[in-house]
């Protein structure tokens, strides 16, 4: 692998030297310096290709949406691709949570401006192809024979497609998992090793965690809800591979009566059961409270994993979502996209970047140093991952977790059709508007703004 990386450079160094020869004033530069002539000073200061080449500079977006320092990780990750890459120079730049990200990048490509490379939300992959802000990776898929891509787990490479091509590479990303306190387990004389596995446990157990000051469980609803929602709709679907979405991004499908039934049970934690507090639980806030023991359990991405396991001061244990009728998770997180507005030469540079951030040793890195997923199989294979999961195995689960993992929600218009279903959802966990209610109005408002991409 790392002699097919020097090859790929060095053909990325001989684009760069044919496109310096073709610029003006080059040569003539070229055949004085090869005649071994002492050249005036006028010819001097415009002999350019006798200074050594620039490296071939990219802007790299990011967001960091989870705990944790991963600004770090990510920045010398970084670092670590220019030492081997020296004609490749990378500004990584942070910016935010995704939702910040998006509009950044978002007003790049507005001000033909955008980043060279970026990590955006896999979501975003229709509204990028509408605005024409990115490119296909097909090309550079088919003549990297150093490029695996069944190496990568299905359930990832899912959402980088459309319309019969590749626009993204899995980077970071996750599964929803059940975090849970084993101490305040074995407090409430319950297993610490025998978390619960359905809906029905889930209530039973909160409904015992549920004293001494902290509650039985959080569920986040106020940052993209549609995602905890689009996850207990699946398990109470009748055939497991029901969506609340169509396949090719023009159609949602969220008003239908079992779906009415997930986001009723949802309701029906705060206040059927009184397990979870009411109203609309903050996701910054769910991982503080459960680190800090006030809760006992928390969905959440397996994102917060290494935030868990470095600031909890108890013995915790990680499990899949709990089933209705079936297991089921949405994938979520970030894939890294290559942008359009920028040059040839950025174009490849940003390939072997993303080539390079995403191979096994790399995906090792990132996923112990965050808890999200290795998204290549070979990732496991890697000395440093079999070191880590065998000290900590609560970090296979996500992985394991993907047999049952499934695209996130993403259409055409995407910004405005998730902000239908989470506003409602949001309405319904605050008590303005029944389950029927909210799933009815986010279905008619998806409709409207989806309706001109059926035509």
């Amino acid at each position: 692998m790392l002699k097919q990386g020097k090859m790929a450079l060095i053909a990325l160094g001989l684009t760069l030297m044919l496109v310096g020869c073709g610029q003006g004033g080059g040569n003539a530069a070229d055949t004085k310096a090869g005649t071994g002539t002492t050249a005036s000073t006028a010819d001097a200061n415009t002999t350019l290709d006798q200074t050594p080449k620039e490296p071939v500079e990219i802007s790299f977006y990011y967001p960091v949406n989870v705990g944790g320092p991963l600004t770090k990780v990510i920045d010398g990750m970084s670092a670590s691709f220019m030492e081997k890459f020296p004609d490749i120079k990378v500004k990584p730049v942070y910016t935010g949570n995704y939702g910040d990200n998006t509009i950044k990048i978002q007003a790049g490509v507005q001000a033909k401006q955008p980043p060279d490379v970026a990590v955006m939300m896999s979501t975003e992959l229709y509204s990028m192809m509408d605005t024409d802000a990115i490119i296909p990776l097909d090309d550079f898929i088919a003549k990297d024979a150093d490029y695996n891509k069944d190496d990568f787990y299905p359930a990832f490479v899912e959402d980088t497609q459309a319309d019969g091509h590749t626009y993204s590479v899995p980077f970071q990303r996750s599964t929803i998992i059940l975090y849970y306190n084993k101490d305040m387990f074995k407090a409430a004389g319950l297993d610490p090793n025998k978390p619960p596995t359905n809906w029905d446990e889930l209530v039973e157990y909160a409904g015992k965690l549920n004293r001494d000051g902290h509650t039985g469980l959080e569920i986040p609803g106020n940052d993209d809800s549609y995602w905890m929602f689009q996850m207990l709709a699946r398990q109470n679907a009748s055939d497991p591979k029901q969506s609340i979405m169509g396949d090719d991004g023009r159609k949602a499908n969220f008003n239908t009566p079992e779906n009415v039934e997930a986001l009723q049970f949802w309701l029906d934690l705060s206040h059927k059961y009184k397990v979870m507090p009411e109203g609309v639980i903050d996701w910054a806030a769910t991982p503080t409270d459960f680190i800090e023991g006030k809760t006992a359990m928390m969905m959440h991405t397996s994102g917060n994993l290494t935030n868990v396991k470095t600031n909890a001061k108890f013995d915790f244990g990680v499990a899949f979502a709990p089933a209705n009728k079936q297991y089921g998770s949405p994938t979520g997180g970030g894939d890294l996209y290559i942008f359009k507005d920028t040059t040839p030469e950025k174009q490849a540079a940003a390939w072997e970047f993303a080539k390079y951030m995403t191979a096994p040793e790399q995906a090792a890195l990132f996923s112990s140093s965050s808890g999200y997923v290795g998204v290549r199989k070979s990732t496991y294979d890697t000395e440093a991952m079999k070191a880590y999961t065998d000290g900590f195995p609560q970090a296979l689960v996500a992985r394991d977790q993907l047999q049952y993992a499934f695209r996130e929600l993403s259409t055409h218009n995407h910004g405005k059709v998730s902000s239908a279903l989470t506003n409602q959802i949001q309405s319904a966990l605050a008590g303005k508007i029944d389950a029927a209610g909210a799933l009815k109005a986010a279905q008619e408002e998806a409709d409207r703004v989806l309706a001109p991409f059926n035509k």
